[in-house]
């Protein structure tokens, strides 16, 4: 399974601290933000990881993680997003990489306080579909939102939805099987000017290949102030903290 962390976009949300950096970069407690999701993934067993930028300072990843050995990887990829056409756009400048693999995309602001491992695992276990994770939260109509029918499947999912169907967010973490290289090029612009990943994932959903977990520890995304501040709480109080081997190599 190949890992995907999509660290592009302008961070608007978090001007004027995003003027001069990727939001990406900036710290959340003790390590820079990117840290965080190639933490989660590298614990989950993924080794073979692409970061996709774009925005401001795209150099500035390959100067702060190099080759990604700090994190125990032999190798770390990178590829760049033109334009800020959103997170299913971002993910096609990855299928390269991918080939006839299964990945697993995650946004680099989420973060997590607690292994998605055993999700990875439940999920390469079925042969075929994709999976969402998520989390309750307190303002759902900030994400994308499932709704669910009476058998508490997803019946269909909601982008920023003005009434929220339920107090659920589907959290930066998707794994998908290769039906997405088919789905990807079939999308639309929104009118957000977006290629939405809720519309891939309703696409799976349309059929029947799309499952999901809800995660039982802590989440935050990290794009605006106030996130980025209880994503910093969080993870002052979390064990689940990035590994990292500063010992220089000889």
């Amino acid at each position: 399974m190949k890992g995907i962390i999509l660290v592009g976009g302008l961070g608007t949300r978090l001007d004027p601290m995003t003027r001069v950096t990727n939001k990406h970069l900036l710290p959340v407690g003790q390590f820079p933000m990117v840290y965080y999701p190639l933490h989660s993934l590298v614990d989950a067993g993924i080794r073979d990881i692409m970061l996709v930028t774009g925005g401001n300072n795209p150099g500035a990843f390959l100067e702060l993680l190099h080759d990604g050995r700090e994190f125990g990887l032999d190798h770390l990829h990178f590829t760049y997003q033109r334009e800020p056409q959103g997170i299913a756009d971002a993910v096609r400048c990855a299928q390269h990489f991918v080939g006839d693999d299964r990945c697993l995309v995650m946004l680099g602001d989420n973060i997590l306080a607690g292994s998605i491992r055993p999700f990875v695992e439940s999920y390469l276990a079925n042969p075929v579909g994709a999976k969402v994770l998520l989390a309750e939260v307190p303002d759902p109509e900030r994400f994308g939102v499932p709704q669910f029918d009476d058998e508490d499947n997803i019946a269909k999912i909601i982008e920023k939805p003005a009434q929220p169907p339920s107090s659920y967010a589907v959290i930066g973490v998707y794994m998908y099987d290769q039906l997405l290289w088919e789905i990807l090029p079939a999308l639309q612009l929104s009118a957000r000017g977006q290629y939405e990943i809720t519309d891939v994932h309703n696409a799976y959903l349309e059929r029947g290949l799309l499952s999901y977990d809800i995660i039982d520890f802590g989440w935050s995304d990290a794009g605006t102030s106030e996130s980025l501040f209880r994503a910093t709480q969080m993870m002052h109080d979390s064990d689940f903290l990035p590994v990292v081997n500063t010992t220089p190599s000889e």
